[in-house]
């Protein structure tokens, strides 16, 4: 390295290695002076150490560098272990902080500037936020957590060796594209169920509304309009309106989201009369919510607004098994019938849900098996019927004010944005 770039170097490693002693210092500021194991300047020394040890590498010999390392956490043990015989109970993650100070201080003269800094940051955010994550993980369930750890084991065990091939009439069921399609959409479920049990009450019915649409806005939708039914106040009524709104409104980004990862020309070309007709959505839902004042009673458990983790082995099992059959009769349909069997399908998945239609149709149109102008106009025909199907549920369980307030708004939603998929291919 050039001498420029060696201090220029060396002072982003002091510099990463002050951040994290920035951070730890600011948590352990009361501690009475000579009580902590290390503080700013010691983690920035310890960030520059890392750097000179390296350079001192690059001229005598790389194993240099591992011995280094050997010896800066064997004085940090020595550190740790003399404080705890002082009779103090300590954590180790400030040894293991001052140890990744090193190595990000070694990594920044090595080549690796643009990652130590990323790596630094994602340290310190997770040494920060240690009485969120502490937070969140009291909150969650013994049977929401293995059930997550029981289905990312199967991915990891079974994905890999699903073949990927094309078996049966016309080769519509691939077993490896399928399982990867239902770990798409757990995952962006699983996403929102997350939120909705972490986040808790405290930041009420609009953001369950929001983001419970991730997992599944038709069940939101159920719920919250059994909760209109129970209301004892119109405000109540207008409040639960709005986050289902909200919920409705997500369905329509989520959409985007699926195809966006499976074709991206599918995407760009249901952008813009979807992407408008969520923004009218979101829009519209916040006047609703913001008429209502905000008026909050909200239950803390996903399952309270009919959420449940997308992560369990047989709901997982089951949308596969249904996936594989939109699959299949998606194909069949096109071969035998054409365009008007797929609308005829999308209309009829729509009237559970969208999730496993959007998958098989941009699965289909990534494929070349459909037209992109087909599989997206068979997308809107299943999100227009999924809307309508949650227009009839908020209407005929939730009462007639609500149901007037969410028919109001999702029509004029889907009004300002679906018919720009006819008029914009003809400017």
């Amino acid at each position: 390295m050039e001498p420029f770039e060696n201090f220029l170097a060396l002072g982003v490693a002091l510099v990463l290695g002050l951040l994290i002693g920035l951070e730890r210092g600011w948590k352990e500021r009361e501690a009475p002076e000579g009580s902590r194991i290390a503080g700013i300047r010691t983690y920035g020394l310890l960030g520059l150490l890392g750097g000179t040890w390296a350079l001192v590498a690059e001229a005598l010999g790389e194993v240099l560098l591992g011995f280094g390392l050997l010896a800066i956490a064997g004085v940090l043990v020595a550190a740790y272990w003399s404080s705890t015989g002082r009779g103090r109970d300590l954590g180790i993650t400030g040894l293991v902080a001052g140890i990744l100070a090193f190595v990000f201080g070694a990594m920044v003269v090595i080549g690796y500037m643009g990652l130590a800094a990323a790596a630094t940051v994602v340290t310190v955010l997770l040494l920060g936020y240690k009485p969120q994550l502490h937070g969140w993980l009291e909150r969650l369930e013994q049977k929401e957590l293995f059930a997550t750890f029981k289905l990312l084991l199967i991915t990891v065990v079974i994905l890999p060796i699903l073949p990927d091939q094309g078996y049966g009439p016309w080769e519509a069921l691939n077993p490896f594209r399928i399982w990867w399609m239902v770990i798409l959409i757990a995952g962006i479920s699983f996403a929102g169920y997350v939120a909705v049990r972490l986040a808790g009450p405290r930041l009420g019915l609009a953001f369950t509304g929001l983001v419970g649409g991730l997992a599944s806005s038709t069940a939101v939708t159920l719920n919250f309009s059994r909760a209109a039914r129970r209301a004892e106040s119109p405000a109540m009524v207008d409040t639960l309106a709005g986050a289902t709104l909200f919920s409705c409104a997500t369905m329509f980004p989520r959409i985007l989201v699926i195809v966006a990862v499976l074709d991206t020309q599918l995407f760009m070309e249901m952008a813009i009369p979807m992407g408008v007709t969520t923004l009218v959505a979101y829009f519209l839902a916040l006047l609703v919510w913001r008429r209502t004042g905000g008026h909050e009673q909200q239950p803390a458990h996903p399952a309270a607004v009919g959420l449940y983790n997308p992560f369990d082995i047989k709901p997982a099992v089951v949308f596969g098994l249904v996936l594989a059959a939109i699959a299949f009769l998606s194909r069949a349909l096109q071969v035998t019938v054409g365009e008007a069997g797929l609308y005829g399908l999308a209309a009829t998945a729509g009237l559970a849900d969208v999730a496993a239609i959007s998958l098989s149709m941009a699965d289909l149109s990534r494929e070349a098996q459909v037209t992109r102008p087909v599989a997206a106009l068979s997308l809107f025909i299943a999100a227009v019927v999924n809307t309508l199907v949650k227009i009839g549920l908020a209407g005929f369980i939730g009462g007639r004010r609500m149901g007037v307030l969410v028919a109001g708004v999702l029509i004029l939603a889907m009004v300002a944005g679906l018919p720009l998929y006819w008029i914009l291919p003809s400017l």
